[in-house]
């Protein structure tokens, strides 16, 4: 093994020159102007798959962008079979003026390197890769059989995923999913993410008069939407945090007391979390922590609202419509059905009389949470260890990454979401970045957990 660690420290410099050829290619999947540089992003990952040495390398295609896969099967049927699942699509760059460097020009400055994809995950894709790649360069075998799946629609919601899982579960068979698109808790922390929050995204459309009306003749004597619409707004939650949707909070499952320990045991800085926000601290929801609040708790916010008059200057106009955007985040046991289905009966319950109300489930995404101590956590804590020189902690992610639920529902096998990501990596924002010590530790980890799941 320590040859193989010999040749990842070796290979620095090619790994970071390969990494801004990856980025480049502005693989924007929610942009059809984009599709031409998403499907070339694709074949520079299965040409990448191939030169690594991969085998049965396919471009597999979806109703969408395609999904590539490459296969290396080298332990034999009793060999733990590890599947390695990544995206190579990435966020549009809006808005372009906040960036410091062109999003899709790779610009190293100190000890990061700054793009679109930098960390989410184009960054952290690649680390993966060139852990397998140096296996088969020092051994000429990987010490477990290894699967790879990179789609092309993970920041769209990956739509058409479910169903290539389905239509191709004898191919990717496996015990373990690896993925690596979370954060650290802290650049010396290593930590090991074990739940996810899933989402329920609404928007909600209301409707007053059948036009604009003139708000001297008409204001008193007809509903304004956007009063309307501000005051159900501010019945979701109550003074305390607490979200008044009927049975919201029905199947939601509390932090056992070993999770509470486990959590408060972290590194948790409050004054420098508010401090680097710029903002005072909310009080949420009342008994829970602020780590507890964004991880582990469901949470209601609007996202956006907007109707009438917002140009320059004065207009007395009354609207005829207001529209906000309302976002639900689940814990494990809610299902974004069950949510949609709550929150629009409770809107409709709450709605003044002189509106109509339309609601559309615009998107959702299943919460996750994943064994603590399986094979495959085992196997990456060791190898965080070895590369870290401390224990790893553990800890729940606020975001969602709803196909990790689909692994377990789908191929039925657990998933280790092993991310090198930092807390200010500006993922989805502008100057997204990805730290390069970080990516080159992440690798060597990469290498130490397959090693570390041979039997």
């Amino acid at each position: 093994m320590s040859e193989i660690l010999s040749f990842i420290e070796s290979n620095k410099d090619r790994y970071e020159s390969e990494l801004k050829e990856f980025l480049r290619i502005p693989s924007i999947s929610t942009s059809p102007e984009h599709n031409g540089e998403t499907r070339r992003c694709a074949e520079w990952v299965a040409d990448e798959l191939k030169r690594i040495g991969l085998n049965n390398v396919q471009i597999m295609e979806t109703a969408g962008h395609p999904v590539v896969y490459g296969e290396r099967l080298d332990g034999g049927k009793d060999a733990a079979t590890v599947l390695f699942y990544g995206h190579y699509d990435v966020q549009p760059v809006d808005p372009l003026n906040l960036w410091t460097n062109p999003p899709f020009e790779p610009t190293i400055i100190g000890d990061n390197i700054y793009a679109r994809g930098s960390v989410d995950d184009k960054g952290q894709v690649l680390m993966q890769l060139k852990a397998i790649e140096a296996h088969l360069r020092v051994s000429g075998a990987m010490p477990v059989n290894v699967k790879v799946i990179i789609e092309g629609e993970e920041e769209i919601g990956s739509p058409n995923l479910d169903k290539f899982l389905s239509d191709n579960k004898a191919l990717l068979k496996c015990d373990t999913v690896l993925v690596s698109d979370t954060p650290m808790f802290g650049y010396d922390q290593p930590s090991l993410c074990y739940g996810l929050r899933g989402l329920c995204y609404m928007q909600v459309e209301v409707t007053g008069p059948n036009r604009d009306l003139h708000s001297g003749f008409f204001g008193g004597a007809v509903e304004n939407p956007i009063n309307a619409l501000a005051v159900m707004i501010s019945k979701l939650k109550d003074e305390n945090g607490l979200i008044l949707i009927d049975g919201f909070y029905d199947n939601v499952t509390p932090l056992s007391e070993i999770e509470r320990k486990e959590f408060a045991r972290l590194p948790f800085d409050q004054k420098a979390f508010i401090n680097d926000l710029e903002t005072d601290a909310s009080p949420g929801e009342e008994g829970y922590t602020e780590l507890e609040r964004m991880w582990a708790r469901p949470t209601l916010d609007c996202n956006g609202i907007w109707g009438g008059f917002t140009g320059e200057g004065a207009k007395t106009v009354l609207p005829s419509k207001a529209y906000a955007k309302i976002s639900m985040r689940l814990v494990p046991n809610q299902t974004p059905d069950e949510i949609a289905k709550k929150f629009e009966a409770y809107f409709n319950k709450i709605k003044p009389a002189g509106i109509t109300l339309k609601i559309i489930d615009l998107h959702g995404g299943m919460p996750a949470a994943t064994p603590i101590d399986s094979d495959g956590m085992n196997a990456a804590r060791k190898a965080l260890k070895q590369v870290f020189g401390k224990e790893p902690f553990l800890t729940r992610e606020g975001g969602s990454i709803p196909i990790v639920n689909s692994f377990t529902t789908i191929l039925g096998a657990p998933t280790v979401l092993m991310g090198f990501g930092l807390p200010d990596q500006n993922a989805h924002s502008p100057n997204e970045k990805m730290n390069l010590n970080n990516f080159h530790r992440g690798v060597k980890c990469g290498a130490l957990f397959y090693e570390n799941l041979k039997k």
